[in-house]
């Protein structure tokens, strides 16, 4: 328990000298104005009724003390510790070009992808995280941020098909999905930065290298994690039919490890090769680890006032009090 006005608390230090006052008093009024004749001396008991002069005493200072504390608004917290947790900002940059429709890796490349990296996401709950996707242009599907309820509702909903669809221009611009993510990375006052870039192809599109966007990373002290996705050789895809069906054909596996290596060289990341689920799983879990910063944390929760018991113990103090008064120890003028 906490109180808000905690120097209001100072006024207890009075219930001493007023029971010091009380005492003295009471010793005062020991010699009585007028004696007569009493059987105390043969009983050798004290009345009971004196020891309830005594308690009025005791119930006002009760009363007095619920007054003070009452004053200083007592209040009850659930949590209020200085912790440790572990947080950076990281960037999620994934290709949704029509490549990412293959079935190499199950059910496909874009849904174990999305789905390895939701894991991701789930295991990391003190980050700032965002989503860019790219194919032959690159756009923001969710800036950073911590509710990462929304974060993994808007890239559950994203799939190739704004791609095939001509929603956005097919193809795999590197460089501007690195640059868009960049963007988003660049005001922010982390101590650590990080971009997972993903794509299964080569660059073709785009007004920007990805060699430049690296070097544009690096000097923002951002680094780059870049993943190659696809098995080696070729892979199946569902192409369309004219009839509306569907028919798999074995499409070459074209990844530009060299560059994808150059641009996590040039911004102090790593590249990795996932030509599986498992393995693709293995490279966010290696990346999980890497990337672990321990940040101090004041960690203050809603305060709730807490007055009430003593509320309820001043009254029944006070209406104790007047009850002894105007009953067992009325006085008469």
């Amino acid at each position: 328990m906490t109180f808000a006005n905690s120097a209001i608390l100072l006024f207890l230090i009075l219930i001493i000298p007023f029971t010091i006052w009380y005492i003295y008093m009471g010793r005062k009024k020991d010699s009585a104005a007028m004696r007569i004749s009493s059987l105390e001396a043969h009983t050798g008991r004290t009345s009971w009724k004196v020891w309830l002069i005594h308690l009025r005493f005791a119930l006002r200072m009760l009363a007095f003390a619920m007054l003070v504390i009452i004053l200083a608004r007592p209040q009850t917290t659930e949590n209020w510790q200085n912790t440790e947790i572990e947080g950076i900002d990281i960037m999620l940059c994934v290709d949704v070009s029509t490549s990412m429709l293959a079935e190499d890796l199950k059910p496909n490349r874009i849904e174990a992808a999305k789905q390895v990296a939701s894991e991701f996401i789930n295991g990391r709950p003190n980050d700032n995280i965002g989503l860019t996707f790219f194919a032959g242009e690159a756009y923001t599907q969710c800036p950073l941020t911590t509710d990462h309820t929304v974060l993994l509702n808007l890239f559950s909903s994203v799939s190739c098909d704004i791609a095939a669809e001509g929603v956005i221009e097919d193809g795999t611009a590197i460089g501007m999905g690195l640059a868009n993510s960049i963007s988003r990375l660049s005001q922010s006052k982390a101590k650590s930065k990080v971009i997972i870039l993903l794509t299964d192809g080569s660059n073709n599109a785009g007004e920007i290298s990805p060699l430049t966007a690296a070097e544009m990373a690096k000097s923002y002290g951002i680094r780059v994690y870049t993943i190659g996705v696809g098995s080696n050789g070729t892979a199946p895809y569902p192409a369309r039919t004219y009839t509306g069906g569907i028919q798999y054909i074995n499409v070459p596996v074209e990844i530009d490890e060299n560059v994808l290596t150059k641009i996590a060289n040039t911004a102090n990341g790593h590249y990795y090769r996932a030509t599986n689920n498992s393995k693709l799983k293995a490279v966010y879990d290696e990346i999980d680890k890497l990337e672990r910063t321990k940040l101090s944390v004041k960690d203050f929760s809603k305060k709730n006032e807490a007055y009430q018991p003593f509320a309820w113990i001043l009254l029944l103090a006070v209406l104790v009090d007047i009850l002894l008064k105007q009953t067992v120890l009325r006085t008469i003028p």
